[in-house]
């Protein structure tokens, strides 16, 4: 399985430039099997002024302009968040699309961000955790914030995750945090993770780059570095199963989550 985490440059261009911007992205990079987009791309994350105005319906502009690209491309893809609306609310909804077009999945966002940030004053938090049946397994869905739940990503293991798939806007001023969890999230469940984050400068705002792809060991198989580009790399998936056979952390767990 091969994968493409395209990093983006972020800048301060309308919502249209983005589009046109992010589809280019998409014809420079190589054939794979997922693509991975960053949080809230559209706009970028810091331009809360902005997030009314270019938030769409799931069967808006923007995502049907993805549908098409998956369908040409012939690949899964997440193609990162946006400001979902939903009658009179607006969520931080990433959406994973199919190889024919198709909505799998759409996770909105769990863990807002208040710290600094308006994305609570401004959104209605998810309720679901969402895990979605691919051809290679079981992916989990998180963004960004949600990385420093790890409760969040147990019960997804609990739904079957072999692998976790999050779009980010992480800062540069926490990148050695974001590092950490990452790979802490991949080897606690002894799953493979695919991180999509934002890099270059929105309204002043520096993002962090560093996607990752990290292996059910901890192992850093891939990562970026400050500035866009694109992160690939090849994957075994049945290796998660192999490490939950080998190392029985998960099956010797003594403490459980309740369900909701």
């Amino acid at each position: 399985m091969k994968v493409a985490s395209i990093q983006l440059e972020m800048g301060d261009r309308s919502k249209a430039e983005n589009i046109e911007y992010v589809l280019a992205r998409f014809d420079q990079t190589p054939a794979v099997d997922l693509i991975l987009l960053p949080e809230i791309w559209t706009c970028g994350f810091f331009a809360f002024d902005r997030y009314a105005a270019d938030s769409e319906p799931l069967d808006g502009s923007i995502v049907t302009a993805f549908r098409q690209k998956a369908r040409e491309r012939r690949c899964h893809m997440v193609m990162g968040s946006l400001v979902e609306r939903e009658g009179d609310r607006l969520f931080n909804t990433t959406v994973f699309i199919g190889p024919g077009g198709d909505i799998i999945a759409r996770y909105r966002k769990i863990h807002l961000f208040g710290y600094q940030s308006d994305e609570t004053r401004l959104l209605t938090p998810g309720q679901e955790i969402v895990v979605a049946d691919t051809p290679w397994g079981r992916a989990g869905f998180a963004t960004c914030y949600d990385l420093r739940f790890p409760e969040l990503f147990r019960r997804m293991v609990d739904r079957g995750a072999e692998i976790f798939l999050i779009p980010s806007a992480w800062p540069l001023a926490r990148i050695e945090a974001w590092r950490l969890f990452n790979r802490a999230r991949a080897h606690e469940n002894l799953a493979f993770l695919v991180s999509c984050n934002c890099a270059g400068e929105n309204l002043g705002k520096r993002y962090g780059g560093h996607s990752m792809v990290v292996d059910p060991w901890g192992k850093v198989l891939a990562e970026g570095g400050e500035h866009g580009e694109t992160v690939t790399a090849e994957i075994d998936i049945r290796e998660a199963a192999r490490a939950r056979a080998e190392f029985p952390a998960l099956a010797d767990r003594v403490l459980r989550l309740n369900e909701p």
